[in-house]
């Protein structure tokens, strides 16, 4: 029986991910919260892996405007603790599933960023999960797998979506900025892929390195509300568009954040879904929240 370890199970991707693997009988699961497992204590890391066939580390420093006020506080967790685990993983012999993002990139491409597309962070958050990669890159140079995800959304926790549809509930009018362009990502249907991955490079049918866990496809933070406007059955009109230099914030945010999917192939896997169809599929989840229920 297959013995697999999430980090970070308590939160969104991590409670998705428990989700999905309780599907399976064939395998046997750790689920390490954030009271857990400290991913910034080395030791207590190693004896966390030991015993254990495959790692997802859903662990992460999240706060992007966070990190750009404490960046090595957000560092230590994002690129230490992710050392830490590859390390553990690399001595136990397992294998690490690490969720990274799009942050990573500059954001100033006009098409899709390819898997082994430079790098250049343009905020503390981007710096610090780079790090992580790299130590993943340096550690598990043949039983790391890196996938990169963004624009996040799903049935536990605070995201742009359930923010959105809470706000339409007190106010008539949204501006929404329609100058990032990126890829909204269900969180379930990224611990799917992840799950296949980790099948994959369980049967040595997935090579190691970098992929691309984004839906496929591309919008806006404004496109996206005015798709979750019309799915909640409210009217999308009531969703202004406006420019980013509205909403100041302390980090940077790439303006492009689009991700294409080619290595998905290699490990005989299809690519993830087209966003707008995952964005349907999570509203009609018996575990969408209340606010994206159609009155």
């Amino acid at each position: 029986m297959t013995r697999v370890l999430v980090t970070g199970a308590g939160g969104m991707l991590g409670r998705d991910l428990l989700a999905v693997l309780a599907t399976r009988g064939d395998l046997k699961v750790t689920a390490a919260t954030r009271a857990d497992l400290d991913v910034t204590d080395a030791g207590a890391v190693h004896t966390a892996v030991a015993g254990h066939d495959v790692v997802f580390n859903a662990a992460a420093w999240t706060d992007v405007d966070g990190a750009e006020r404490d960046e090595a506080a957000a560092t230590a967790i994002n690129g230490d603790g992710v050392a830490h685990l590859a390390r553990a993983c690399a001595g136990h012999g397992a294998r690490l599933l690490h969720v990274s993002t799009d942050y990573v990139f500059a954001g100033d491409a006009d098409t899709p960023y390819a898997e082994d597309a430079p790098t250049d962070p343009v905020n503390a958050y981007g710096r610090s999960k780079l790090a992580g990669e790299r130590a993943v890159v340096r550690f598990l140079p043949e039983t790391g797998y890196l996938v990169r995800t963004a624009w996040l959304y799903g049935a536990h926790g605070r995201n742009f979506v359930t923010t959105m549809l809470d706000l339409a509930a007190t106010r008539q009018h949204l501006d929404v900025v329609d100058d990032q362009h990126g890829q909204p990502t269900w969180s379930y249907a990224l611990a799917t892929r992840l799950v296949a991955l980790a099948d994959a490079a369980l049967a040595d049918r997935a090579p190691a390195g970098i992929y691309h866990g984004t839906c496929t496809g591309q919008t806006t933070w404004y496109g996206l509300a005015r798709a979750a406007f019309t799915l909640a059955g409210l009217d999308p009109d009531r969703v202004r568009p406006t420019t980013s230099d509205r909403f100041p914030r302390p980090a940077a945010r790439p303006a492009y954040s689009v991700l294409g999917h080619d290595r998905w192939a290699e490990a005989g896997l299809p690519p993830p879904p087209d966003w707008h169809d995952a964005l349907s599929d999570a509203f009609a989840s018996p575990t969408a929240p209340a606010p994206w229920k159609v009155a």
